[in-house]
């Protein structure tokens, strides 16, 4: 086993090792594509099969000797693997060895999740897209180094071209563009909370960076689906983004955006209406931007219900005739399986009723597919609260009675809380699916989340106003978090350029803000004392809206373990020409727990390949790779990470050997050694 680390100083623009060979991108047993052909995270390679799959061994490991979580599915092409640092430097790695080829520093201070790239070629032209922050690179594949005829410099600037300041605007890349001809498709990630971006798709000409279409997921005047917003939102408004992900059908000329909720989350007053095209599935002329279709999954969202992974394109049987479709999964456990074409879909979606708020007018119903069945939990009840321990479900009864519960479709009380269940961060996430033969295999947490509203009232201080409006949603009104999941800013251990600097760039789930000068003091003095240098009243302004979120909370038990019962994490295999459960697993344990079989949070998603071998890691707490019979979900293999493996794997050939490579850091479990590594898997050399 070969552990490499990065040593040294960095230079502006690239480490190069003069010897490198580019490589011949296209040929061989490449992982060329974000999330796979069609976004099926498939693999034709068969060297690994379910009979030797026992034997894999770690091959070697590239320590990124630094903390952070980039969640990143590396590309590899011609034997070379592409990827990023937690700090989101762009690094080439030899994908036979782990060594650093080049290594591509911005000088953007940039963090947080940053989950693939894109390659695009013709001829001897090849160009790597990358992102740190708001900053859109074309890099020369073979050295690392910004092609200077894109954009200025090698560079593009998300923020522009978005119709506000771009100096008032925060956003950044969670996911890379989809290449279409001469064209990369760009969404992007933007702030929970105004002000905000709107979420427009954008396409960006390859060689130059210009421009080439734009379509308005909040629809300016005259378009389609202005009418669901109050006039004149598309001013003000922000949200609706494409974060998780596009996906292409090349034949077709087709791309399938997935996009969010708009701003705010969780209270949306401002923005009565349906909001059309927030938390939708679009289907675009890849050509012109033009929309063919959408498909709403939540009607004006106030839980924070975002399309939350990449869609699948994939071939089904319906009546005996082969119908190409597209499975959408959710956050609240219910997947969406459309006819491709028409956005029609192939099983009965009903709108059914749900709870109604005192605070804003809702939507009275939600859509819900007849199939396939959830693949979360939809209603906590007491029957479902965890037995760990007698005194866990006491605790546990007691404050279930103390909630508001509604269901998949939740919404915000004032001075209560309301479960959110599936919670916040699932059933489905970003990692997104894999599929052969018309099967699903679809991880899923399944663990409660709470959430509620207070009244926006006047505060005192501008330090108290930003941080009401920027950080109390996580962190919490008194400053205390919600740990692990959001730290308290009471004992943190930056320094203030430290924190001035995760506010600017983001770090994991916490986007970047644009804060600066006079305001960025003010919140720092505030988030260190609670307190304002200057007591002026700051009230509410008119673009404020009335409440404002008390902050997510996972619903923990006193041990810090899910309050309700297992299965906390789910690994499923679903047939989508009949709609039905082939089986369904826990994944995942908590190793000090006697019981190993409770299933765990899990972050990323599965690879599947043509040796028989389903591919996971994504578990937060055992720190596992694991391999699984794909027919039956039988367990063939695992193997001990150095940190989580929360990212989604790939597979590739090497100088004639295949490779199992996963991206894996600690940053979702701040109680153990924090760092980040690649880490590949190979079988014993012959």
């Amino acid at each position: 086993m070969k552990n490499n680390k990065i040593t040294g100083a960095l230079c502006l623009l690239a480490l190069a090792v003069p010897a490198f060979v580019p490589p011949v991108w296209g040929q061989g047993a490449d992982w060329a594509l974000y999330g796979g052909a069609g976004g099926r995270r498939f693999s034709s390679l068969a060297q690994i099969t379910r009979a030797n799959v026992g034997t894999l061994a770690e091959a070697w490991r590239f320590d990124m000797a630094e903390a952070g979580d980039p969640q990143t599915h590396p590309l590899a092409i011609g034997g070379v693997v592409y990827a990023y640092t937690p700090g989101l430097d762009t690094i080439a790695l030899d994908g036979g060895s782990g060594k650093l080829l080049w290594r591509f520093h911005s000088g953007v201070k940039a963090g947080g999740p940053q989950r693939g790239l894109a390659m695009w070629g013709k001829g001897r032209d090849k160009r790597l897209f990358a992102a740190a922050g708001n900053y859109l690179y074309a890099l020369d594949p073979s050295s690392g180094k910004p092609l200077p005829g894109f954009g200025t410099g090698g560079r593009i600037d998300l923020r522009e071209g978005l119709g506000r300041d771009p100096d008032k605007v925060s956003l950044a890349l969670t996911a890379p563009g989809a290449i279409w001809r001469d064209m990369i498709i760009m969404g992007f990630r933007t702030a929970e909370s105004a002000p905000a971006a709107p979420g427009d798709i954008r396409a960006f000409d390859v060689r130059t960076g210009k421009l080439r279409w734009s379509f308005h997921t909040i629809p300016h005047p005259g378009e389609p689906g202005y009418e669901s917003w109050p006039p004149d939102y598309w001013k003000s408004g922000g949200g609706a983004n494409a974060w998780p992900g596009m996906v292409l059908d090349e034949k077709r000329g087709l791309v399938f955006a997935p996009t969010g909720s708009a701003v705010s989350d969780f209270y949306g007053a401002d923005r009565g209406g349906d909001n059309r095209y927030a938390n939708s599935l679009l289907a675009l002329d890849a050509n012109t931007g033009k929309l063919l279709w959408h498909f709403q999954g939540v009607h004006h969202d106030v839980a924070d219900r975002d399309f939350p992974s990449p869609p699948v394109l994939l071939t089904l049987l319906r009546d005996g005739k082969a119908v190409n479709a597209v499975a959408q999964a959710t956050k609240q456990g219910y997947l969406f399986v459309l006819d491709r074409v028409t956005g029609k879909p192939l099983f009965s979606v009903t709108e059914v009723q749900v709870a109604q708020s005192d605070l804003e007018t809702l939507s009275p119903t939600q859509p819900v597919p007849s199939l396939p069945a959830p693949y979360a939990r939809q209603h906590l009840s007491e029957d479902l609260l965890t037995n760990r321990t007698p005194q866990a479900h006491a605790w546990a009864v007691e404050q279930f009675r103390s909630f508001a519960n509604d269901g998949p479709f939740p919404h915000m009380r004032l001075g209560q809380q309301t479960l959110a269940f599936p919670g916040f961060d699932g059933g489905a996430e970003w990692g997104g699916q894999a599929s052969a033969n018309g099967i699903l295999y679809l991880n899923s947490n399944d663990v409660a989340w709470t959430g509620g509203l207070a009244d926006s009232v006047a505060v005192h201080g501008l330090g108290a106003r930003l941080y009401q409006d920027n950080c109390a949603a996580c962190h919490g009104p008194d400053r205390k978090g919600a740990p692990p999941a959001f730290p308290s800013l009471l004992d943190s251990k930056l320094i203030d350029g430290q924190m001035a600097d995760v506010i600017r760039s983001g770090r994991g789930r916490m986007p970047a803000f644009n804060l600066a000068g006079e305001n960025m003091m003010a919140l720092l003095n505030y988030v260190r004392s609670g307190e304002d240098k200057e007591m002026a009243a700051a009230p509410a302004t008119a673009a404020s809206p009335a409440y404002r979120f008390t902050g997510y909370r996972k619903f923990l038990d006193p041990d810090g373990y899910p309050a309700v019962a297992p299965p906390w994490g789910t690994l499923s295999a679903i047939d989508l020409s009949s709609g039905t459960y082939l089986w369904r697993i826990p994944l995942g344990e908590y190793p000090a727990l006697a019981d190993k079989s409770t299933g765990s949070e899990n972050y990323g998603g599965p690879i599947l390949t043509a040796g028989g071998v389903l591919f996971i890691a994504a578990t937060l707490y055992d720190k596992k790779i694991r391999a699984f019979d794909p027919r039956n979900g039988t367990l063939l293999w695992q193997a001990q990470l150095p940190y989580a493996g929360n990212a989604t794997p790939i597979t590739y050939i090497a100088k004639g050997r295949q490779y199992v490579l996963i991206q894996a850091d600690n940053a979702r479990d701040k109680k153990s050694p924090q760092g980040a590594a690649y880490v590949a898997f190979a079988l014993p050399n012959r």
